[in-house]
């Protein structure tokens, strides 16, 4: 009884992993830029005394889906979209270079370019700080360029350069603060050429009816597993009663 009941409790324990999983890619459906993240769960047998037929449910880490959102343009001069493969570099709360596709960028009141989390946009040289300006425009190439305040039109200055990388599953890999990091052992150098798209942003990857689904298929997963553990405490209540009766 004790093995049927430590096989459902593992099989529950990885559906609810799952749904946290799958409830986080829910919940960032609206999030620019946001990559899907991948899990699934395969069948691990039991090695022991007895019979060979106990499997555990073990959840597989498959990454992040790498499909690339629909593009929107927004006019807006400080956002911009990233070609498929491209990531902005930024300061993570750590401190240390981490990885993000949200583009809708803004200058705070210190001329910071922050995302929309408040975390610093690094360029060629560390983070980017903005002097006061009439205007600004990201390029292509993502070069900040800037109207300084006071000037005429005409006066373009660069205050630097979006630090910009090209990264797939084997480099990078989704951390705790939701940022992507550099695997271990691994530099990533900025990239050049035409990388981002300006005045445009990217939604986020999630696909909501499959998400919606899988969902459900999780929930119904978990209540069959409960549902086991629960025939298992009946079947040693009732053996439980025979034996006294004995």
């Amino acid at each position: 009884m004790d093995r049927a009941l430590y096989v459902s409790m593992t099989g529950a324990t990885e559906a609810l992993r799952q749904m946290a999983a799958n409830n986080n890619n829910l919940a960032n459906a609206s999030s620019t830029g946001f990559r899907a993240e991948l899990v699934g769960a395969q069948a691990v047998q039991v090695n022991g005394p007895g019979l060979q037929s106990r499997f555990n449910v073990q959840m597989l880490d498959q990454g992040w889906d790498s499909t690339q959102g629909s593009l929107s343009q927004t006019g807006q001069p400080l956002d911009v979209a990233l070609q498929n493969g491209a990531w902005l570099a930024v300061q993570g709360p750590d401190g240390k270079e981490a990885y993000t596709r949200g583009g809708s960028l803004h200058v705070d009141a210190y001329g910071q370019l922050l995302t929309p989390s408040g975390l610093q946009v690094l360029g060629d040289g560390g983070p980017i700080t903005v002097p006061a300006y009439s205007s600004i425009t990201i390029g292509a190439d993502g070069t900040v360029s800037i109207v300084p305040a006071g000037q005429s039109a005409n006066t373009q200055a660069t205050v630097g350069r979006l630090r910009v990388v090209i990264a797939d599953q084997s480099q990078i890999a989704r951390g705790g603060d939701g940022l992507m990091h550099a695997n271990p052992g691994v530099t990533l150098d900025p990239a050049s050429g035409k990388l981002v798209i300006p005045g445009a942003l990217e939604s986020s990857n999630v696909n909501l009816s499959a998400s919606m689904i899988k969902m459900i298929q999780l929930a119904r997963q978990f209540d069959m597993q409960t549902r086991l553990m629960k025939s298992v405490e009946d079947d040693a209540s009732a053996a439980s009663s025979i034996v006294r009766m004995g």
